[in-house]
């Protein structure tokens, strides 16, 4: 599936990649260092946290664009595409 997103309207979700980028290699660090077991599963929480949210972003917009496209609504497709945006959203669930 390919969903077509302006780089503006993802921001939100790259720059929570990003975090989840820089607290995955804190994590990294903290176990080389043997950093304290509840500190490092705190960290990695966290993490996850900004993932699913980064997931969650990409697909609400996606879902937004698809819904709102005239041209996939005469098309017949919106409901597959729905389909297929529902079955990503619960992967990340």
């Amino acid at each position: 599936m390919e969903l077509t997103m302006a780089a503006e309207e993802l921001r939100t979700a790259v720059n929570r990649l990003r975090r989840a980028q820089g607290q995955i290699n804190g994590v990294i660090k903290m176990i080389e260092e043997g950093r304290d077991c509840e500190d490092v599963i705190t960290q990695l929480a966290a993490a996850s946290r900004a993932l699913d949210k980064a997931g969650f972003a990409i697909i609400a917009t996606g879902l937004q664009h698809c819904l709102s496209d005239t041209e996939l609504a005469e098309s017949g497709d919106r409901e597959r595409m729905r389909a297929r945006l529902e079955k990503l959203f619960l992967s990340l669930a």
